[in-house]
């Protein structure tokens, strides 16, 4: 977690403190052993097992009463053992009782025995150690089993029921319990009583020790906390907000300190020059300009010039910087290989702009930019585009040609994986747990689960392969979703994640009194909205959409959406591509539709003109649906309206040019002309004439033709006389070095 962000969370949410101080830990040795050997703590146990408790508890309690302190826990940080959870004390504490006497050296299991003293003392809330300790320690107390039996029952039978009601696998389920648990046995009181710097304390301790968020722990225990209103409000309402990978927007110092300047003079130039830029404009742009001039510009600039501090450059050292922007280095499976960068525009535009934006400021304050004005060393021919804008066209165009006429098979293919995911679960939903199922030609058997499981699997009785039924179905259903909304709207990705139950509108025609449904795009990239109409097959898709994601109230939940361009949190919103995860419900990211649209196209088999399977990206059907929008009669100018876009320029740069538009086009130009030409003109020829015209091509044969002479010698055949004048015995020039004839 970014340090801006935990300081902030940490001053808004604190932890709970613990005190060396309360009633359980200031009882003296008896009471504490009177309680802890009888109920509840004994609930369940033999008379042995009480024994072995007892035992272990004295063991333990007379190792601590070496240390001073009025209470247990002010002679459980006396030990020194509560400083470092992998610290191993049980040794010490055997030779200390073998020492004094207490115990005979030959007693077998007193390491197992004083452990068990420590447990018994920590779910009596008798000691707290401290949560670094629990998640370091080697000893894995059973703090996920004893703590609900014995500290706030009712809470965690109710975190228990909420995350059964949310549909949690008893794993996740389990494992959230062990987390809150692990928070209670630290921090003390009930499981009300957990507060968000008491969760915001764990997860970043876990962080630390495991070097990730979750640390393989999972992060279920928060939403379900959350959703128990245990917090109050203004509490994060999703544990993604506490996550460093949703890390907000950075600062300018932060945008540019990320690529280690050397030379701070730069380092601060680069920085105020964001400051300046900041206002005009938004957060992705900005980020992408730091990139550019601090990444792709200064940063190889000191690279290669170690100790350069002026924005003044050699024409030597500029020239050679161009050389190394126009290629990037790229992983491969052999190490690291060099490739053309696609696009240097971009960055010769930003270094170009950056010169030419300090030497116009330094005329209004030159105290500040004046010093930093130098000739620009990207000139104005370096930033033409002209060429490179006609070969993204190409590009474009030629993956819209490519994959229009595939649309139909991809839409196909996922209807049919949607219609055989949903059959399969439902048949394996119905069958008994390792028994056969048959859905259409597929024959699976019921996996047998040992604990309660949400998810249905499945397994080939040949292959013994695991499928997880639940999930494939998730898959199939929202891929199929995806790729019928993105064909017939033509929005882009970020609209279509964005799209909530509020986009679905009705307009009434004045005339007619007609209702029409309209499907609302919030306004993304361009600031303009739009609106669309609803056709009956994108009715169909958001009905099946919201069937799916309604809650037991019949409403959509609200959801908390990322937004990745931005970097914050949009406001609650029912959005239509959202899922359930663990405890709450995420709305569904771009990147995971991307993967299930490519893992549809997979199973077509379509492969592209080289021969590799086929790809789409969810822009593809943006420029298919404006190519396919024109084709079919619709005015350039409202395809335009539809898309979004500013300038028609742009939508007329989507439509891609067909060979056969400019074919028919030719050929109706050419039948057009036939009509105004004399017909006598395109009259069949006589066989007279077709032989003539034939053999005239045969007097007309060039050099390397069928004669079979070397290179560079006379030829017979060429510049042989084309008409009777030229064949009456006159000698024509030979050009017998090029190979050519010089006339046509």
């Amino acid at each position: 977690m970014r340090a801006g962000t935990e300081a902030g969370l940490r001053e808004r949410f604190p932890p709970r403190a613990v005190p060396d101080q309360w009633e359980a830990t200031g009882q003296d040795r008896d009471t504490v052993m009177s309680r802890l050997l009888k109920e509840p703590f004994t609930t369940g146990t033999t008379y042995s097992s009480v024994n072995r408790r007892r035992r272990g508890l004295v063991r333990f309690l007379d190792w601590l009463s070496q240390y001073p302190g009025d209470t247990w826990q002010q002679r459980w940080l006396a030990s020194g053992v509560a400083g470092d959870g992998r610290l191993e004390w049980r040794p010490q504490a055997v030779e200390w009782l073998t020492g004094t006497g207490r115990e005979s050296p030959q007693t077998a299991g007193l390491e197992a025995s004083v452990t068990s003293g420590l447990g018994q003392l920590i779910y009596a809330d008798v000691l707290r150690p401290g949560i670094g300790w629990l998640l370091a320690s080697p000893i894995r107390f059973p703090l996920g089993g004893e703590m609900p039996r014995v500290r706030d029952p009712a809470g965690f039978a109710a975190l228990e029921e909420r995350a059964a009601a949310a549909g949690i696998g008893f794993f996740s389920r389990r494992r959230a319990i062990e987390q809150v648990a692990i928070i209670l046995a630290a921090k003390g009181g009930p499981v009300a009583g957990i507060t968000v710097g008491d969760c915001l304390e764990f997860l970043e301790i876990r962080d630390r020790l495991a070097g990730t968020l979750d640390g393989g722990k999972g992060a279920g225990f928060y939403q379900l906390l959350h959703s128990a209103g245990i917090f109050p409000a203004g509490a994060p309402a999703t544990l993604r907000m506490l996550d460093p990978r949703f890390q907000g927007q950075l600062s300018d110092a932060e945008l540019i300190d990320q690529y280690a300047i050397a030379c701070q003079p730069v380092r601060d130039l680069l920085v105020s020059y964001l400051g300046e830029r900041r206002p005009s404009l938004d957060y992705a742009s900005l980020k992408t300009l730091a990139f550019l001039l601090g990444k792709l510009f200064w940063k190889d600039i000191e690279t290669h010039n170690p100790g350069i501090g002026s924005l003044r450059l050699q024409p030597d050292t500029a020239a050679a910087w161009k050389m190394r922007l126009a290629v990037k280095t790229v992983p491969g499976s052999g190490g690291t290989a060099t490739a053309a960068r696609m696009d240097t525009q971009s960055c010769l535009a930003a270094v170009r702009a950056f010169y030419l934006d300090i030497s116009q400021w330094a005329l209004d304050d030159p105290a500040r930019w004046g010093p930093w004005a130098a000739p620009c060393p990207v000139r104005r021919d370096d930033v033409s585009t002209a060429k490179q804008e006609a070969r993204r066209k190409s590009r474009m165009d030629q993956r819209t040609r490519e994959r229009l006429p595939v649309l139909p098979a991809l839409a196909a293919a996922a209807a049919r994986n949607r219609e055989a995911a949903a059959g399969l679960l439902a048949a394996a939903s119905a069958a008994e747990p390792g028994s056969l199922f048959t859905s259409g030609t597929v024959t699976l058997r019921r996996h047998v689960t040992k604990t309660p499981a949400s998810r249905v699997w499945a397994e080939d009785p040949g292959t013994g392969h695991r499928r997880d039924l639940t999930l494939a179905e998730e898959s199939a259903f929202w891929a199929w979703a995806a790729i019928e909304v993105l064909r017939a709207t033509g929005c882009r990705i970020e609209e279509l994640t964005e799209l909530s139950h509020h986009s679905l509108v009705q307009y009434r025609t004045p005339g007619t009194r007609e209702l029409i449904p309209l499907l609302h795009i919030a306004p993304s990239k361009t600031d303009i909205e739009r609106l669309l109409v609803i056709s009956p097959e994108v009715a169909d898709v958001l009905a099946a959409i919201i069937h799916r994601v309604r809650d037991d109230t019949g409403a959509v939940p609200l959801v908390i959406a990322y937004d990745i361009h931005e970097c914050e949190f949009t406001p609650p919103m029912p959005v239509l591509f959202q899922r359930r995860v663990g405890a709450d419900s995420r709305p569904v990211s771009a990147a995971v539709i991307r993967r299930w649209i490519n893992d549809t196209l997979d199973s077509t088999g379509l492969t592209d003109a080289a021969g590799r399977p086929l790809r789409f990206t969810p822009h593809d059907f943006r420029r298919i649906f404006a190519t396919d929008a024109i084709m079919n009669g619709l005015p350039p100018h409202i395809c335009q309206l539809l898309m979004g876009h500013k300038n028609i320029n742009t939508t007329m740069g989507y439509k891609a040019v067909y060979p056969e538009e400019a074919i028919n086009s030719h050929r109706a130009f050419i039948a057009r002309r036939r009509e105004l030409r004399p017909g006598e003109e395109y009259r069949a020829p006589t066989p007279e004439e077709w032989d003539e015209f034939l053999g005239h091509f045969e007097r007309r044969k060039l050099a390397l033709g069928d004669c079979g002479r070397a290179w560079g010698s006379s030829c017979i055949h060429e510049h042989s006389c084309l008409s009777g004048a030229r064949s009456s015995g006159s000698t024509p020039p030979r050009n017998s070095g090029s190979g050519r004839s010089a006339t046509t």
